[in-house]
């Protein structure tokens, strides 16, 4: 199983340390009754142990504190923290893609330029259509 840093980039929850859910409750200066209530809803989902006990990493731990500021000092109610929480992922995997492209380019650009030829960017604007007339009316 693997999560994603506070910068998006992912992690693998067997290189983080783990912890029970009374110590990262403490460490995250919550109740442990609001962890269970956070993973209910999806907010932060721990690992989990053969027997079902939460196990939290670092990163768990993080998104703890930041659930916990969203609520308290920003005034974001928990339906809201839940919904940037997903868009923060799904930007943090976009960016993952553009990082993936960007190489992707690159070594197509140099592969070419071995070749001796040139990559030609695509512009939308400069589509080429092909038309053919219907038949057959």
């Amino acid at each position: 199983m693997s999560g994603r840093d506070m910068g998006g980039r992912r992690r693998s929850r067997v290189e983080t340390a783990l912890f029970g859910i009374s110590v990262a409750a403490e460490m995250a200066g919550m109740h442990a009754q609001t962890l269970r209530t956070y993973d209910r809803l999806g907010l932060v989902t721990p690992a989990r142990t053969s027997g079902g006990g939460r196990r939290y990493s670092d990163h768990d731990v993080e998104l703890l504190r930041e659930v916990q500021r969203l609520s308290q000092d920003e005034g974001v109610n928990l339906a809201g923290i839940k919904r940037i929480i997903e868009l923060t992922g799904e930007v943090a995997a976009l960016e993952a893609r553009v990082e993936e492209l960007t190489a992707e380019t690159a070594r197509l650009r140099a592969r070419s330029a071995t070749a001796g030829r040139e990559l030609v960017p695509f512009e939308p604007g400069n589509a080429v259509v092909v038309w053919r007339p219907r038949t057959g009316r």
